[in-house]
């Protein structure tokens, strides 16, 4: 059911929110043990986190936050286990907006560990299976999130991206995914991999019902340094002002060579009805597109080898048993807690920051972001968007 219906429903008294939360409850009960979309289910008697879930713009609307937005006592794991028995004396500030513009929180969706891996295979809780097809990898790391919205286990959720993280995994379920430019929403109480590419996001079954909870979820937030000050437009309102007279680029870089050829043809088809619609269509080359995979792979890592250093035993997160002293505590609670896609990450990381590869690596990674930057300010001197295939196999 999409969000719209399930806004109408509550909206006019033909159904109780807490009786539309039940119905999803049942639904995850009876399919989750066949994707493992959820690692953590709310039953009934916890709290909704809604003040009131008849008032607000989503008055009653369940979702499911991916595990990596920390919720006030309720178990926060990121996938790993790591935090496998971590309870967040807060809320995040997604989660806070949401509860207040009156959605009901039916639980927390599986990821790959810390949000490092693109099939939700990495996760310590199990993978993620596609709800289309078991035997397919729902995408990651917010698998979770959208093999939950595809299977209609929940109406939305939402997710976070840090390269692709929200995006792939949508395409590959076939639901609406969105990641807001850097600083829209609030990165305060979301565990945290890359700093400067993290966002949060959501996943849904349209584009209508995204823009929804994107109104409910964007402003400024004084607890996150990165969060923009500026006025939140009506997203739901821009939805109908059709796309006559915008002009399309089409990123010439992405059906070069790799591209499915089924996965081409649908783009294609796309931008066809867009052109009908009253688009206009322009190739686009970003020169340094290519290296935009290579430089991710230096920042990222770095990042995360930065920020996963906190996890040492003693503050929070798994401790291991029977250490002889304080190093060993360390090296072996990092061990036993983190997962070997994570291990190669903060292996990676520590490498490009250590002395004499810190220029080398880093420091040229990032004057190749900067280059990749100007490709698109470039770009949108010309354009009002840019369109490819968000994976190239189906």
């Amino acid at each position: 059911m999409k969000m719209r219906h399930v806004r109408t429903l509550v909206e006019e008294d033909r159904a109780h929110p807490g009786r539309v939360a039940k119905q999803y409850r049942e639904r995850i009960t009876a399919f989750n043990s066949r994707i493992n979309a959820f690692i953590t289910v709310l039953d009934g008697e916890q709290p909704t986190r809604a003040p009131d879930i008849r008032r607000g713009a989503l008055a009653g609307l369940p979702i499911a936050h991916k595990d990596i937005f920390v919720t006030r006592d309720v178990r926060t794991t990121c996938g790993s286990r790591m935090l496998e028995g971590f309870v967040p004396p807060y809320d995040a500030g997604v989660v806070e907006r949401l509860a207040d513009a009156g959605c009901v929180l039916l639980g927390k969706t599986n990821m790959d560990e810390f949000a490092m891996g693109s099939s939700n295979e990495t996760s310590y809780f199990g993978p993620v299976s596609n709800p289309w097809d078991p035997e397919r990898v729902p995408g990651g790391s917010s698998g979770g999130s959208a093999a939950a919205v595809a299977a209609g286990l929940v109406p939305v959720a939402t997710g976070t991206d840090t390269g692709g993280s929200i995006r792939q995994p949508a395409a590959l379920c076939g639901v609406t995914g969105l990641k807001p430019t850097y600083g829209r929403i609030s990165r305060y109480g979301m565990i945290a991999f890359a700093s400067s590419l993290d966002q949060a996001g959501i996943l849904a079954r349209s584009a209508e019902d995204v823009a929804w909870v994107l109104r409910a979820m964007a402003g400024h937030d004084p607890r996150d340094s990165t969060s923009v000050d500026r006025p939140v437009p009506d997203y739901v309102v821009a939805l109908t002002q059709g796309i006559r007279g915008r002009r399309i680029g089409v990123l010439e870089n992405c059906f070069d060579r790799g591209l499915d050829p089924e996965v081409g043809e649908r783009i294609r088809n796309a931008l066809g009805v867009m052109e009908r619609l009253g688009a206009k269509l322009c190739d686009i080359r970003l020169p340094h597109l290519a290296l935009s995979v290579p430089a991710y792979y230096v920042l990222a890592p770095a990042e995360c080898s930065s920020n996963l250093a906190r996890y040492d035993g003693v503050r929070f997160g798994h401790r291991a048993q029977d250490a002889r002293d304080l190093t060993d505590l360390y090296r072996r609670s990092r061990s036993e807690g983190f997962g070997v896609e994570v291990k190669r990450r903060i292996l990676i990381g520590t490498y490009v920051l250590s002395h004499g590869y810190y220029d080398a690596y880093y420091l040229k990674a990032q004057r190749v972001r900067r280059l990749i930057r100007e490709d698109f300010l470039r770009a949108f001197e010309t354009v009002d968007l840019l369109a490819g295939p968000t994976t190239p196999t189906p």
